[in-house]
């Protein structure tokens, strides 16, 4: 009979519930008498997670917002932190959210808790001597991608590259013609899946600019339909005010990404984890991304990275086109989406070379790892 445990797991949005619910499931089949604390979504909870409080106080993006947030972040962490170094938990696990999570590993770690931490911030990129607070705070860092891997391991933190959760669940062949059937799109001709981002401020500064290309790659392309996967009834309603006065053959969707990347011939994305999700489609595409021009100014001084789509990171070359700031204009996009409709293989050929090297069945891989670092394996 193996002892009881107790794991603190604290995800900080939506992806990071995702992550955390596909650990808890793969603790549990490794260790079942397990009990599961800390915060977390609703994925979570179903899992057996007892949330101290909801996931979306934590959820919160950009300088300006967690600025306005601050006084009520810095107190949830301390009463969070005091629970936590009552329960005295066997091991803590921080999911994503660095910001939140280090500062609150550092601490655990110092009172004799064991650390992790799933989800590597882009340390590789920029700011890199954070890695010595991770290192301070983490008895393991996890990451999903190898390339991160090799940074830790050349900064002397004990790290496990575990793979990524959508290599596993995303198939190494998608059915094309199924996908239209589900969508209720038709099986001849071209389709390109527009994906500005999930957020409103991304909508608002890329927005436009696809559904200008959109315009463009039609007069292109006469027959060419499009496709838009919403995050959310609040993206939902901000395209379709972008779509007034504008005559095109465009069918947006309430989520179904993943749908809409299987039945596209090509996909005009922002960056993000979303690219990632294209790769493992196989779907060639043309990356762009804009930021407020401060942002991009301070960013281009510190970023370390010659790369920022995930596609050419994992690849470490150029292999799908990025269209940043300035260079992010309507023209640009279509010119290089077009030729992605004739002969998109090129761009796409090393992607299941790269699919199967994330296809570790990343939430076992991670269990394994957690067990082991507390000795209970």
């Amino acid at each position: 009979m193996s002892s009881p445990l107790t794991v603190a797991l604290v995800a900080g949005e939506a992806s990071g519930d995702i992550l955390g619910a596909g650990l808890m499931q793969a603790l549990r089949a490794q260790h079942p008498d397990v009990a599961f604390v800390g915060v977390g979504g609703p994925r979570m909870e179903a899992q057996g997670l007892v949330s101290y409080f909801p996931q979306e106080r934590l959820a919160v993006m950009g300088l300006v917002e967690v600025l306005g947030r601050l006084p009520e972040l810095l107190a949830r962490r301390k009463r969070l932190l005091k629970t936590l170094l009552d329960v005295r938990p066997d091991v803590f696990i921080g999911i994503d959210a660095p910001d939140f999570n280090l500062d609150l590993a550092l601490k655990l770690r110092r009172a004799g808790i064991k650390t992790v931490h799933y989800v590597s911030p882009s340390v590789w990129a920029w700011r890199q001597k954070r890695v010595l607070k991770i290192r301070d705070a983490c008895d393991l860092m996890l990451t999903l991608f190898p390339f991160e891997a090799k940074f830790y391991d050349d900064h002397q933190v004990a790290v496990r590259f575990v793979g990524h959760p959508l290599a596993d669940t995303i198939p190494l062949v998608s059915d094309r013609a199924a996908a239209r059937d589900m969508l209720n799109l038709p099986q001849e001709g071209l389709i390109v899946a527009l994906m500005p981002g999930s957020r409103g401020g991304e909508v608002g500064r890329l927005g436009e600019l696809f559904l200008a290309a959109a315009d463009r790659l039609r007069s292109m392309r006469p027959g060419i339909r499009f496709v838009v996967p919403c995050a959310s009834p609040e993206r939902r309603a901000q395209l379709e005010q972008m779509l007034i006065g504008r005559d095109l053959p465009l069918t947006l969707l309430d989520g179904r990404s993943h749908e809409a990347l299987a039945a596209c011939n090509a996909v005009l994305i922002a960056s993000g984890t979303a690219t990632l999700e294209a790769l493992l489609y196989k779907r060639p595409m043309v990356v762009a991304y804009s930021v407020a021009p401060l942002t991009f100014r301070v960013l281009k001084r510190l970023v370390k990275s010659p790369y920022v789509a995930l596609p050419n990171l994992l690849a470490q070359r150029l292999l799908v086109p990025e269209l940043l700031q300035d260079a992010a204009t309507p023209d640009a996009m279509a010119q290089l989406l077009s030729p992605l409709l004739d002969n998109g293989d090129r761009q796409t050929e090393g992607f299941d070379a790269i699919h199967r090297t994330l296809r570790c069945d990343a939430s076992s891989q991670a269990a394994d790892a957690v067990l082991e670092l507390i000795g209970a394996r």
